[in-house]
């Protein structure tokens, strides 16, 4: 006996199997149907998505835009809600004009490297120094038969660490503890006589403090011997501290003294200066924005990578430089060898200046900045697209920039009158200038005034010259040019004369003999 099922199918003929076809044709257009709708529903989905991802994006852009025109524009004669907290107490500040704002952001090339494309660039520095890692090694193979890393240059730089780690106690506790106590002394709110028997002990104290930090290093290079390296971290923490102590008393001294005769006067806390000693800004504040926790993998990463760009340095210096500069001494000065020696320079030169500026404004600063939960890491901008020198100038070192903006730029445009603005900025630009050939001149332990001349001279021309008006890719061409050039000079002319004065030691030592180049003249 046949299924029901099998009877009914025998028994539909033509229009019942057509019917069934168009039945289960119904239903894949049914299935097909409710794919669609879901598939559309997807879609919304991720059309939503993506708007408010852009949308988030969008916001935190314009944040940033905000932040950044508040803080290059504050506001001036509009309501006070609308001014920083900490703003409020300097309203009594002889120069009110541009105010340094923080805030909590990160690092231009910590956002970049979050692109895959801007990462390649930074694998391939990687690849150069494993590069001449590998060249190190083969030399050494082939002539000496041995595979070994020399690092004569390395340990030579920093010869006699121990003693500048020790020089700096005493430099690092007088700035400690003379300025604060300068600052109690004058907030004490007392007689006229006794107030004025304490402002002149604290300035006596700063005085003091001021020849420690300046005699004390320089008597130690000079006495020991003190190879680049360890003078280089003594300079450094002589004009940090320096510039460190002048912001501390120049944003403190004037509210305290306006408040010192009253009840409610308030000197900054001691833990607040501490703080400001350490952190990696040059501009004092009470309180700074600080981020959440701390990365260690981050700082030991920046630590890591400044270390990786010593260790570059000193490849490109004694692969690029020493075996080009080290016997041109021996051979009689001529035109042809300065040109050539200065083209020779040029990709060391380069090289040098970035791995300056990776190593310190970025991975010491930023290590720094995180073990101390510092928000704002804006240590820099885009120098690099810059297609003028007075953009440069502004963008490639922000902290120190925004010291010499505050104190010497905005305090001279107060000394000398709103008008004059060009006085003003030749006043940054010699003071900059000055401080620069000072630190090569502690470093290297000549006179030769390289630096000077192509910061102050070529350096002012180019800032008025090459001015904010010029945009385009032919000016930022101009600018790297420039820039290849002037790091040429500097390497070629300093190394030059840094073995010069080994081949051709003064027979005695005079004061024309020391400020004279001797690469003019010594011929072995």
């Amino acid at each position: 006996m046949e299924p029901r099922a099998a009877r009914s199918r025998k028994g539909e003929g033509p229009r019942g199997e057509q019917e069934r076809r168009r039945s289960g044709g119904g239903n894949i257009e049914k299935d097909r149907g409710l794919d669609l709708v879901q598939w559309t529903r997807h879609m919304e989905a991720v059309k939503t998505q993506l708007l408010e991802q852009a949308q988030g994006q969008l916001i935190e852009l314009l944040d940033r835009a905000v932040q950044e025109a508040i803080q290059c524009y504050p506001p001036q004669g509009g309501p006070l809600s609308s001014i920083p907290p900490d703003s409020l107490s300097k309203a009594r500040e002889p120069s009110l004009g541009k105010r340094k704002i923080f805030i909590i952001r990160k690092s231009l090339l910590d956002e970049l490297m979050e692109v895959q494309h801007f990462r390649t660039i930074y694998h391939m520095f990687i690849a150069g120094l494993c590069v001449f890692i590998i060249s190190t090694l083969a030399i050494d193979f082939i002539d000496e038969g041995r595979l070994m890393l020399e690092f004569d240059l390395l340990i030579f730089s920093f010869g006699q660490l121990p003693l500048a780690l020790m020089t700096w106690v005493p430099m690092f506790l007088s700035t400690l503890l003379v300025p604060y106590q300068a600052l109690r002394l004058w907030a004490r709110p007392r007689a006229r006589g006794a107030w004025m028997l304490g402002v002149g002990l604290g300035c006596m104290m700063l005085a003091v403090h001021t020849t420690v930090l300046w005699v004390l290093p320089v008597h130690v290079a000079l006495k020991y011997q003190l190879p680049p390296a360890s003078r280089c971290i003594l300079v450094f923490e002589q004009v940090r501290l320096l510039m460190k102590s002048y912001s501390f008393l120049r944003e403190a001294v004037p509210g305290t003294l306006c408040a010192r005769g009253g009840e409610g006067m308030r000197a900054p806390s001691f833990s607040s200066y501490l703080y400001f000693l350490f952190c990696p800004t040059l501009i004092y504040r009470e309180t700074y924005p600080r981020t959440p926790n701390v990365r260690w993998n981050y700082v030991a990463k920046n630590f890591a990578q400044a270390l990786g760009c010593v260790l570059y340095a000193c490849f490109i210096l004694g692969r690029l430089c020493v075996p080009v500069f080290a016997n041109m001494s021996r051979e009689p000065f001529s035109t042809r060898a300065l040109v050539l020696s200065i083209m020779h320079a040029t990709l060391p030169g380069i090289f040098m200046l970035l791995l300056i500026f990776f190593a310190f404004l970025h991975c010491w600063l930023n290590a720094f900045a995180e073990m101390l939960r510092f928000g704002d890491r804006m240590f820099y901008r885009d120098w690099w697209n810059s297609t003028s020198f007075s953009n440069y100038y502004r963008t490639w070192n922000v902290v120190v920039h925004d010291w010499l903006y505050s104190y010497v730029y905005q305090d001279g445009l107060w000394l000398l009158g709103g008008r004059a603005r060009g006085a003003a900025m030749l006043g940054v630009f010699l003071v900059s200038a000055v401080v620069h050939e000072y630190i090569f001149c502690f470093v290297l332990g000549f006179f030769y005034p390289v630096m000077l001349m192509l910061f102050l001279v070529f350096g002012g021309l180019l800032n008025f010259m090459m001015h904010d008006r010029h945009t385009g890719p032919a000016w930022n061409v101009l600018m790297w040019t420039l820039l290849f050039l002037g790091q040429g000079i500097q390497v070629s002319l300093y190394c030059q004369e840094w073995y010069a004065r080994r081949h051709c030691p003064l027979p005695q030592t005079t004061f024309w003999g020391l400020v004279t180049p001797r690469s003019w003249s010594c011929h072995t």
